[in-house]
């Protein structure tokens, strides 16, 4: 499995320290980012191998790095070049520190010009595939197939290679492919071995963790669950918790995870604020408070929500009113049940990635993730917050958290449900939630997730839902002529949410899915699909 520890956002605006100190109590390999879109990907490629890894700043010194004590560095790309004003640097210490470093695409340029030798802008820039053909089949290319399609992404490239380099492999557009000083194990590639298109990247990222920095797979499922219990007693000792719980994999796991560190400590509270699916409050009781005697507060806020909704078409502001209405609720219903000091969140890695806030300072050339979207639970929460957050999924992708549920026992009717907004149905209508608007998506999405269970193929894609658009289409039914909203389908594939591809659903399925919608829903006279992938589109409408 793969577990996240530290976003990008916090780890280009936090010194290495304020990571978990515990975060580097095993062989870890450390990621220094330089504002790359794949610095997280790399890390998720990494403990795919079952070796732990954290993104780090490239502000990191090399004296911090010493005192993290890595097995490897892994230097990431970045959308400057490395002779920009700005462009974010490490400190040139690090080539003396003995640890193998691994410089990729920016890294590798970086890695070639502080050691002396040249980067220039290419005639012509490389990106895409590009096939690699291998010089040197030792260290880091060992079992990487000659000719192994990589994905590349460069303007500038390398034209000098520092004094004990050695070329490892070149493409027909680049001469330094992939570089190497055997000595000190300082390597470097052109392209970008953690994207699913380099065919050979998982086993040179292999070579690198095993071959090169002599790590062993000591990062699994079980040793995540057994240091978050360690974690969650030391934090919150004999104090209270209060667990927003919603259904989902993420707070459910969250549930079972806190119910066995800190048992009766943990109260479950479940606001139904009125944007679930048809039947998920209903179902949500049941499992918890009847199947796991897991006790469950169940709050009945749709009307609060629903006035909150009132006039408001903006996504980003009805994701903030979302988020302060939830907190404001529990804050006022916990007043009956508490006191308590803590609030439990499933708030995952993308959530935190796609809510990080800045860009490039013009002044510091600093980069981080730039901001897509609230998400209710991280972008949405205010300022004073009365609790203190406890949050131990917060660096997992969804992948990751639906393992950790499988290993402490979640039934697989929540370990494989399909993610699920925090919003709910009020980010999949699009313009303002009403409570018509909310039956005719509700009514409509039951259809979507009825009719792919039936056909066997609910877990053939990451998630399919409907979405509701605020216009009306012209139509005609029984030779009536109809003027009603138009439903669209939305059918993904993914791994881990951060990228995602439309799903090629069979025409049959579509049709009967259009069929039943149109004739089962009022208010409904067209059916479209969705064919845009993530990204340039999310995988929500909003």
């Amino acid at each position: 499995m793969t577990i996240q520890t530290e976003s990008v956002a916090t780890a280009t605006q936090n010194s290495p320290n304020s990571s978990a100190e515990n975060s580097f109590n095993r062989q870890t390999i450390a990621i220094i980012d330089f504002g790359s879109q794949y610095s997280e990907l790399i890390a998720r490629r990494i403990r795919e191998t079952q070796v732990y890894s954290e993104v780090i700043s490239y502000r990191t010194t090399a004296e911090q790095l010493r005192n993290l004590d890595p097995k490897g560095i892994i230097l990431s790309g970045g959308p400057s070049s490395v002779y920009d004003e700005y462009a974010p640097k490490c400190d040139p210490e690090i080539w003396n520190l003995g640890i193998p470093i691994l410089g990729v695409c920016y890294g590798m340029q970086l890695m070639v010009k502080q050691l002396g030798g040249h980067v220039e802008r290419a005639k012509r820039g490389e990106y895409g595939k590009a096939a690699i053909h291998i010089d040197d089949p030792t260290d880091l290319l060992t079992n990487v197939e000659d000719d192994s399609t990589m994905w590349m992404s460069h303007g500038d490239s390398c034209t000098e290679l520092p004094e004990g380099f050695s070329v490892l492999a070149h493409t027909n557009n680049t001469a330094c492919a992939a570089i190497s000083n055997h000595e000190k194990k300082l390597f470097g590639v052109q392209f970008h071995p953690e994207v699913v298109h380099s065919q050979g990247g998982i086993a040179l990222i292999r070579n690198f963790v095993y071959h090169v920095c002599e790590c062993e797979p000591t990062w699994t499922t079980e040793a995540f669950v057994e240091e978050s219990i360690r974690e969650i007693k030391a934090k919150v000792g004999d104090k209270k918790v209060l667990l927003a719980l919603s259904g989902g994999v993420d707070s459910s796991t969250l549930a079972f995870l806190l119910h066995r560190a800190i048992g009766d400590k943990v109260t479950c509270m479940f606001i139904d604020q009125g944007f679930m699916r048809k039947g998920e409050p209903e179902r949500l009781m049941e499992i918890f408070d009847r199947q796991f005697n897991i006790p469950v507060a169940y709050v009945n806020a749709r009307e609060r929500f629903l006035d909150k909704m009132e006039g408001v078409t903006d996504p980003e502001i009805k994701r903030r009113l979302i988020g302060h209405e939830f907190i404001h609720v529990f804050e006022s219903e916990s007043e009956k049940l508490g006191p308590f000091d803590y609030l439990a969140q499933g708030t995952l890695y993308p959530d935190v990635i796609e809510s990080a806030d800045t860009n490039v300072d013009p002044k510091t050339g600093e980069r981080v993730a730039v901001k897509i979207k609230s998400h209710h639970n991280v972008g949405g929460l205010p300022e004073n917050l009365r609790f203190k957050l406890v949050e131990p999924l917060r660096k997992l992708f969804k992948d990751e958290v639906r393992k950790v549920a499988r290993s402490i026992g979640l039934p697989e009717e929540i370990v494989r449900r399909h993610p699920f907004p925090g919003p709910g149905l009020a980010i999949r209508i699009i313009g303002e939630v009403t409570s018509e608007r909310l039956n005719i998506l509700r009514d409509a999405d039951f259809i979507v997730r009825d009719e792919i269970s039936k056909q066997g193929v609910y877990h053939d894609y990451w998630q399919a839902f409907a979405v509701l658009l605020p216009i009306r289409s012209v139509g005609v039914m029984g030779d009536k002529r109809t003027y009603a909203h138009p439903v669209v389908l939305r059918f993904i594939t993914s791994e881990d949410g951060m990228t995602a591809d439309w799903a090629k659903v069979p025409y049959d399925l579509l049709e009967t899915l259009s069929n039943r919608i149109v004739n089962e829903v009022k208010g409904v006279n067209r059916v479209v699909y969705d064919i845009t992938s993530k990204p340039p589109g999310t995988i929500e409408w909003e």
